[in-house]
């Protein structure tokens, strides 16, 4: 649904995708940027500034329970890889919820770019009874309702698997969240690089490079722990933006494609 040229009416309003897009691509971003600060700051923090901070009020809760350096750096990595987690799954939902509400607007106003209240109200409720299902039904609404199959749908099932494991397993993976071939499965993008390309003098060059995006995949297996890298972190967090980039897309040729019942 794109931008019409015509004021709209006093009773109806127009929903640019585009805008959504930029608005949700660059809140992803904040969220990259902020992880990329994360750990510069977790792994740059050194042990004299942790007891120098943790002495400074002279105080403490429960002293005889003060955790040391060590202790603290497992803690924080355990906490960032729940939070990080979290914020995929999150971004991803928002992604799902911002695109039905797209599509449901485009159903009910036959793809037309003004939306009236009587139109808006209809997508609203269809879009509540969306935002208060599971995950995995998500996906299959979309499917059902609007013909839009999600890319990677199945890696962001298997995170949110990975949560559960990290929130009441202990980090430890069980049957439950294996598949038909044992194994609990994560894919997401990287950048491949030509062959005798640096990855980190790649990072500092200002020319461009021969790079294309290719597909990894974490393999877990039952009694696994979850665990990632800070760089497959930051990709699986780049991957949600090919994910939420083809879902519009998908918003966007259904618009295209749509055809009246009538």
């Amino acid at each position: 649904m794109t931008a019409n040229p015509n004021p709209p009416s006093e009773n109806s309003k127009q929903v640019s995708l585009q805008q959504i897009a930029q608005q949700f691509m660059v809140g992803l971003q904040q969220h990259f940027d902020m992880l990329a600060y994360s750990l510069a700051s977790r792994h740059s923090v050194r042990e004299e500034d942790y007891v120098r901070y943790a002495k400074a009020p002279l105080i403490m809760p429960v002293a005889s329970r003060h955790q040391n350096f060590e202790q603290m750096q497992a803690y924080a990595g355990d906490l960032m890889l729940r939070q990080v987690i979290g914020d995929i799954l999150n971004l991803s939902v928002t992604a799902l919820n911002n695109a039905h509400y797209l599509l449901a607007l485009v159903k009910v106003t036959h793809a037309k770019n003004e939306v009236s209240k009587d139109s808006q109200e209809i997508a609203q409720r269809s879009q509540k009874k969306f935002i208060s299902a599971q995950l995995d039904y998500k996906f299959n609404l979309l499917e059902q309702d609007y013909g839009v199959l999600c890319e990677m749908e199945d890696s962001i099932t298997s995170l949110a698997f990975c949560m559960h494991a990290l929130v009441k397993q202990g980090g430890q993976v069980r049957s439950a969240q294996l598949d038909s071939n044992e194994e609990l499965v994560v894919e997401y993008k990287a950048v491949r690089l030509a062959d005798g390309v640096d990855a980190v003098e790649a990072a500092k060059s200002k020319k461009s490079l021969n790079a294309k995006l290719s597909e990894q995949r974490k393999v877990f297996r039952q009694g696994d722990f979850i665990a990632f890298s800070d760089t497959e972190l930051q990709l699986i967090l780049v991957s949600v933006a090919a994910f939420a980039d083809s879902l519009f897309q998908s918003v966007d040729s259904y618009a295209k494609n749509f055809k009246s019942p009538n």
